[in-house]
């Protein structure tokens, strides 16, 4: 039965984390005194965030029962007709959000109690957690421009606090620096798309823009033969790349793993790294007008999908290997965004918010059963020691790489098929990079898996720090990393496995409830919009025939047999014969080299912009600030007062008949001046 949500229970639902952050940060800090202590900071956090989720959770199945909320909440000004406000629009594409943003969010916080246990900044990290969870709620719940930048900016600025959490770790400093600059690089392309659909549209409200797009079609940028919805796209888009994380902006992600492990699950699990694919699905009514829009998002998801998973593979750091699968799992999301299968790019979002959501909080778990090592060849044989964990992580993994019946069998295949039923250009090449990544995903997958669960226990001798990494995960230098001689790891407090068991279920069956309403019923009616000459969507509802099916007839298909094939072959590789990587080493280092820098991304950025901007900064600081400001306008003013003083000085001698002679040369000066010259006829 339609109806519309109650906009002050909706309230409730970002407010709940943010008065949780405020609590905590105000009164569980020195900044009031730390007049609350550590269990009243993570409960009341805790209490915000399970409010919000019960919410959210609500709001889901009136949802489904057809009842939505689109309106404004509070109008902050309106300036010549343009109105300003925060509104929310509460459909389906939103309460599945909302519902994963704050169950991911709800684990991550139980998670931390544990994780957190020994840190001086405990009730900070709850209140930038929670104040995360606010950002990422009232940028999923807009339903205009206006709170959407306000919720995308809010989620880089806390992500900067988090990333830098350790603040007196230089690696932290530069990782959040990094960070924020990158997303600053796509938030300009954003900020310009939104301006554009802003001076043509005459509005910033969903709606209302939606609603013009038939009369934006058909312009062109002012001075071009450009389409301007083209245009206003791509810039959009390239906001998302720097908040998804595709390429070339990606080079920030893998170095938030400066940040404790829990931010790591929360930010690219469910949260900062999905406001991009969330953000372009929104907007699928406007994207569907611009084949080349399209076709961009396309080719640089297949690039992210695939040349970042290579990069996964000769990771030596646990979060880092998760981090370039994520990484690669965005690009994926992108590339279904690029074929026009929108409900399938969510769909993954959604299934990965889990499984990657495990991998994270999973890699914590080792990480404090190895005592702070990070370094996977110091591990191997922590099947027998942390049992919670090796299961929950093996499902995650399963999940990871498509294995039918897993949650992320279904959302990944979708999106390899509906590559394959696209036509747009760069498909051809998108079709390859989603297959070649299946088992570029699996092989970096289970190398990790083998490395840290099974084989040779390589933790605990007296040569182990000779690979030790100490630039990760610590917020002291004196901390001690990696177990001594003699010790042995241990399974984390349940504070630490309750969240990954709880992860795993939906890990494992989200996908097979959910793939039929959300891809082919009518979860997403209404709210994304595909064009009749995009047909990606219908050809895999012509091939649906329920989950069980699709699972079934997996077995026979190329994904699960190169999926295989990854497994297999770090099976061999990692666990039989380990001089198979050393020869590799040895015969293509050539290629290990351009891997290891990362394609010289951030060499390219260093010397390219990092340069250029000290040379321009200099170049500016020399003419303009010390020639131009200090040297002309301010100290040329100084001087040219002192001349002038010194030359006026002269005159100013104490004599009356000196004084009586300048009066008599001034009266001579203006009578001279203001004489009238006789004119003479010819």
């Amino acid at each position: 039965m339609a109806g519309q949500l109650n906009p002050n229970v909706l309230l409730a639902v970002p407010l709940a984390p943010l008065a949780g952050s405020a609590i905590a940060g105000l009164f569980g800090t020195k900044f009031f005194g730390n007049k609350i202590g550590r269990t009243a900071s993570h409960s009341v956090t805790i209490l915000g965030v399970l409010v919000a989720f019960i919410i959210s959770f609500q709001t889901l199945l009136a949802v489904m029962d057809g009842t939505t909320y689109n309106g404004t909440v509070y109008n902050w000004m309106t300036v010549m007709g343009l109105k300003m406000e925060v509104g929310f629009l509460v459909d389906s594409l939103t309460a599945m959000m909302m519902c994963v943003v704050t169950f991911v969010s709800l684990m991550v916080h139980i998670y931390t109690i544990g994780y957190m246990a020994e840190d001086e900044g405990y009730n900070r990290f709850f209140s930038y957690i929670s104040l995360f969870t606010f950002s990422m709620l009232m940028l999923v719940m807009s339903n205009n421009f206006l709170q959407l930048f306000f919720g995308w900016e809010a989620v880089g600025l806390v992500s900067y606090l988090l990333i830098g959490f350790w603040y007196t770790r230089p690696t932290a400093i530069y990782a959040n620096m990094k960070a924020f600059l990158v997303n600053r690089v796509g938030d300009f392309g954003f900020i310009l798309g939104i301006g554009l659909l802003l001076a043509y549209a005459g509005s910033m409200n969903y709606g209302e823009v939606f609603a013009k797009k038939a009369e934006l079609a058909k312009l062109t940028l002012p001075g071009t033969d450009w389409m301007l919805l083209t245009v206003a796209c791509i810039c959009l888009f390239i906001g998302a790349m720097g908040k998804s994380a595709q390429f070339p902006l990606h080079v920030w992600l893998p170095d938030s793993m400066e940040g404790p492990t829990p931010i790591s699950a929360l930010i690219h699990a469910a949260t900062m790294v999905t406001a991009g694919i969330f953000m372009v699905t929104r907007m699928s009514p406007l994207f569907e007008l611009s084949d080349t829009a399209l076709s961009f998002v396309l080719v640089i998801g297949s690039i992210t999908a695939l040349f970042m998973g290579f990069l996964g593979i000769i990771q030596n750091d646990i979060k880092r290997v998760v981090a370039y699968s994520t990484l690669s799992q965005l690009g994926y999301m992108t590339v279904a965004l690029g074929a026009s299968a929108y409900s399938v790019a969510v769909f993954h979002l959604m299934t990965h918010a889990f499984f990657k959501a495990l991998l994270f909080l999973g890699a914590g778990a080792v990480i404090i059963g190895m005592h702070h090592d990070q370094d996977i060849r110091n591990m191997g044989g922590l099947r027998k020691y942390m049992p919670i964990t090796w299961i929950t992580s093996l499902l995650g993994s399963l999940a990871l790489i498509g294995t039918p019946f897993f949650s992320g069998f279904y959302s990944k295949d979708s999106i390899i098929e509906a590559v394959h039923a696209t036509h747009i250009a760069g498909a051809g090449f998108a079709n390859f990079a989603v297959l070649a990544g299946v088992f570029v995903t699996a092989f970096y997958s289970f190398r990790m898996y083998f490395l840290v669960f099974h084989g040779e226990e390589r933790f605990g001798k007296p040569h182990h720090d000779e690979h030790q990494n100490h630039s990760h995960d610590e917020h002291s230098d004196e901390h001690h990393h990696g177990l001594a001689p003699g010790q042995k790891p241990h399974e984390a407090p349940w504070v630490v496995t309750v969240p990954l068991m709880l992860l795993a279920i939906p890990s494992v069956v989200i996908g097979f409830i959910t793939i039929g309403p959300m891809l082919f019923g009518d979860f997403f009616k209404d709210v994304i919009f595909v064009s009749e000459s995009h047909h990606a969507m219908k050809e895999l509802a012509e091939e649906f025939h329920g989950a069980w099916a699709m699972g079934v007839h997996a077995f026979t298909s190329l994904p699960f047999a190169l999926a295989l094939a990854g497994v297999v072959s770090s099976y061999y590789c990692y666990m039989i014969n380990p001089k198979v990587p050393a020869w590799f080493y040895k015969k293509f280092h050539g290629i290990y080299t351009i891997l290891d820098n990362k394609y010289y991304m951030d060499k390219f950025n260093e010397v390219v912009f990092g340069k250029g901007a000290r040379v321009l900064g200099g170049g500016l600081w020399n003419v303009g600030d010390r020639g131009l400001i200090d040297g002309l306008i301010v100290n040329g003013s100084a001087k040219l007062v002192g001349w002038f003083a010194a030359l006026i000085r002269h005159f100013q001698t104490g004599y009356i008949y000196h004084y009586a002679f300048v009066m008599i040369l001034g009266v001579l000066f203006f009578l001279i001046y203001f004489m009238p010259f006789p004119t003479f006829a010819k």
